[in-house]
């Protein structure tokens, strides 16, 4: 399988990996064959790629971080505490679907062999808040993995990463929408949501204080440039300072309705270039970079000799030269496919996404 940008998928084509809505559910299941009205409604509804069958890539392994089944469970423990947010209920009896659905998450990720590789799923314009929370937990978790953190550290992290965001149900949702540039106004609004989410989790006993923190603590940034405290450094909890990279790595790779979705190597290479000033040194480079791949497996890519093809498997030692196919060379079709090691070529580079 191959990903593929919705304008170059041809009719007949066959859905290699099912497409979520945004409550979890499947929309549209492995196997089936696109048909031109399936097709223009994916479009319609804002799916730009997706992962195809492909007879040159059929050995090709894309495993998503976590179950389909896990993704919902998760999605349905965010709707449920926001939906009691929202009518003023108590979130006690809530909390234990969250932890179920943190719970999930660990479990699935711990059985994921290789947790280099795709941790973001395709989506369209459905709800936003639904996908960032459980995608920011997904990476927060990956990275406390890789740190070697507990069970009990894990469950902490994860349940602050599902409810970081609790606050905005508080902030007019056409503000968080808004297509044009927002008045000064309107992101002091905004930058309220973090005080907001913290006071709504430290009332309920059943929450560590320390997974509050998160909700506070994701936008302070390692220079004292965030917000709400300006805090600093070592200031910033660590649970607070990896949210920050999480957060800020799931909100460029995900569309919204006012703009495009930046591509996984754009983030990547934004986290690494501010690792000094927005966000830990230290945990940027020596584990975050290590964890999460610039280019996904599936990816269309285009070397710098001219050639085209896609990331067939990616290489843990050297996270940003994974292992590629090239099916073309420049506009025409090579007579066979040819496999590189990045990491053994190194005059190749990796120039332009071409999801083709």
């Amino acid at each position: 399988m191959r990903l593929v940008n919705i304008a170059y998928v041809d009719e007949g084509s066959v859905l290699a990996k099912p497409l979520v809505a945004s409550n979890g559910k499947v929309l549209l299941q492995a196997g089936i064959a696109l048909s031109r009205s399936y097709i223009n409604k994916l479009a319609h509804l804002g799916f730009d790629t997706m992962f195809i069958e492909d007879a040159t890539f059929e050995d090709v392994e894309i495993t998503s971080a976590v179950s389909l089944k896990t993704r919902e469970v998760a999605y349905a423990a965010v709707q449920s505490i926001n939906k009691n947010i929202d009518e003023s209920r108590l979130l006690s009896g809530k909390l234990d679907e969250v932890k179920s659905a943190v719970r999930n998450i660990i479990s699935d990720l711990l059985d994921n062999k290789g947790l280099l590789g795709n941790v973001i799923e395709i989506q369209g314009y459905d709800d936003y808040t639904f996908h960032h929370s459980v995608n920011t937990t997904i990476i927060a978790s990956i990275m406390g993995i890789f740190m070697g953190w507990s069970d009990d550290k894990l469950l902490e992290l994860g349940m602050g990463m599902l409810m970081h965001d609790v606050g905005k149900i508080k902030v007019p949702s056409e503000i968080f929408n808004k297509k044009e540039p927002l008045t000064p106004e309107e992101f002091d609004e905004i930058k309220k949501h973090s005080e907001y989410g913290f006071e709504i989790l430290r009332k309920n006993r059943d929450i560590n204080i320390v997974s509050a923190h998160i909700a506070l603590q994701h936008q302070e940034r390692w220079d004292g440039s965030g917000y709400p405290r300006g805090l600093k450094g070592t200031q910033i909890h660590e649970y607070g300072r990896l949210a920050a990279i999480a957060d800020v790595y799931e909100a460029l790779t995900s569309k919204r309705i006012y703009r495009n979705a930046h591509q996984p190597y754009e983030a990547y290479e934004y986290l690494i270039a501010n690792s000094d000033r927005l966000f830990e040194p230290k945990l940027v480079k020596n584990v975050f970079s290590k964890c999460i791949t610039p280019y996904p497996t599936g990816t269309g890519i285009r070397l710098s000799n001219g050639q085209r093809g896609n990331v067939v498997k990616q290489n843990p030692c050297f996270p940003t030269r994974p292992y590629v196919r090239m099916t073309h060379e420049f506009y025409s079709r090579l007579f066979s496919p040819i496999d590189y090691n990045l990491a053994e070529h190194p005059s190749l580079m990796i120039v332009g996404i071409e999801n083709r």
